[in-house]
């Protein structure tokens, strides 16, 4: 059996998830050494600029990104979301170093030719609420955007709530800098304004749940 999946084309209400068993064709790397192996995304490339993979198809307004994140050697690794591209989006990331996590407002820069590494600090330091941030341990990271309001947990326990309406909307991804990491079981759900191709789920295919069509075939 397998199920056919028809999204709808314009500004409908989607849920996908990314489990990575099989592959990460639905991504596109933008930096780093990017590759599936045992069932997770890993990043490979310690040095360098940051390095980031943002889900290929539908851009995001109002929505719920969630992924779970493990830094196995650097400093930092997180989610992106209204990715307008690989040079302007947010950052939620994870500091186990410093015990900490960060919000940053990445933007293209006008004083390379290549368009790294502007960015503005929204928090830099914001101490970890109901836990302690550790290298070689899961953390499930989400934000959560409503309009300009932007909401981030940990492991479903709410860290903070800032403003900013720079990005209206835009893609999701994963992130790392000076960071080896490994990410997994990523999720977004809510109002998606761009059409999404048809995918026949399978192994760790994205997989969606709302405002479609299911078509089921049996042998």
């Amino acid at each position: 059996m397998y199920i056919s999946i028809c999204f709808a084309s314009v500004a409908s209400a989607d849920e996908l998830t990314w489990t990575f068993d099989d592959t990460a064709a639905d991504w596109t790397p933008a930096n780093g050494t990017w590759a599936v192996e045992d069932g997770v995304y890993k990043q490979t490339t310690r040095y360098g600029k940051a390095q980031k993979a943002l889900a290929n198809g539908a851009e995001w307004t109002d929505h719920t990104v969630a992924a779970k994140v493990r830094i196995e050697a650097g400093h930092w690794a997180g989610i992106v979301f209204r990715a307008q591209n690989e040079f302007e989006y947010y950052v939620y990331l994870i500091c186990p170093k410093e015990n900490k996590s960060e919000l940053w407002r990445h933007r293209r820069s006008t004083a390379f030719k290549d368009g790294f590494e502007g960015r503005d600090e929204i928090e830099h330091d914001i101490a970890p609420i109901g836990l302690t941030l550790a290298r070689n341990e899961w953390f499930t990271l989400r934000a959560t955007l409503e309009g300009s309001r932007i909401a981030l947990a940990i492991n479903d326990i709410e860290q903070a709530v800032f403003v900013d309406d720079t990005y209206p909307r835009g893609k999701i991804g994963v992130w790392t800098w000076d960071t080896q990491a490994s990410f997994d079981d990523v999720s977004v759900n809510g109002v998606n304004t761009t059409s999404l191709t048809p995918v026949e789920p399978h192994g760790k295919l994205a997989t969606a749940w709302a405002g479609l069509k299911q078509i089921t075939n049996s042998d």
